[in-house]
């Protein structure tokens, strides 16, 4: 039996992780021997679905989430039960304000379309990975494309944005101030898209 400081810290990194990671992954971490990883795991799990079908704990109640072995690793998933109730906040939250880092990432994408991760990066000078996928998911901004030299994934602004910014085109967007520095001399740096 897994003893309590193995199930909490594999909790704790299962609560985190945004794709399955494997039982070898995780004893790696943890730095403890594979086969009680996957004894945790198994323990887990089992704890989880509270012993009986459908996920009930003690008193009848139903855990909101379950742990899976998918596609290769382990990862907690809320349950398909709850999939009406999960799907409701995710839209709603498309309503909710962009923070400031994503207005910023924003921008560059639509004065620099298409442009790679990378790129806004450089020009924004710091990490823009998570920002750029919220975008995506937003429906703001989409894939465009490969570029040719690099072999990046570029990215463009959507219908959708030019829709909720309330313009027909881009060439409707106003003119980037003329005290901001030129993005050509603050992408030097990266020269490729």
């Amino acid at each position: 039996m897994a003893d309590d400081g193995l199930l909490s810290a594999l909790e704790a990194v299962l609560m985190v992780v945004d794709e399955p990671v494997t039982a070898a992954q995780l004893a790696a971490a943890l730095e403890v021997p594979e086969p009680e990883v996957e004894e945790a795991l198994l323990a887990l799990r089992a704890e989880y679905d509270g012993g009986a079908p459908g996920g009930r704990v003690s008193g009848g109640r139903v855990r909101g989430f379950e742990l899976r072995n998918l596609a290769g690793g382990w990862r907690i998933y809320s349950r398909p039960l709850h999939a009406e109730a999960v799907q409701r906040f995710v839209m709603d939250g498309q309503t909710a304000r962009l923070t400031q880092a994503a207005l910023e990432t924003l921008a560059v994408v639509a004065y620099r379309q298409p442009v790679s991760r990378a790129r806004v990066s450089a020009i924004r000078g710091v990490n823009v990975d998570s920002v750029m996928k919220t975008l995506v998911q937003r429906g703001l901004v989409e894939e465009a494309g490969t570029d040719p030299e690099s072999g990046s994934m570029q990215y463009r602004t959507t219908a959708y944005f030019l829709e909720r910014l309330g313009v027909k085109d881009l060439a409707e967007l106003p003119a980037i101030s003329p005290f901001l520095p030129d993005l050509e001399e603050s992408t030097a740096i990266y020269p490729g898209r």
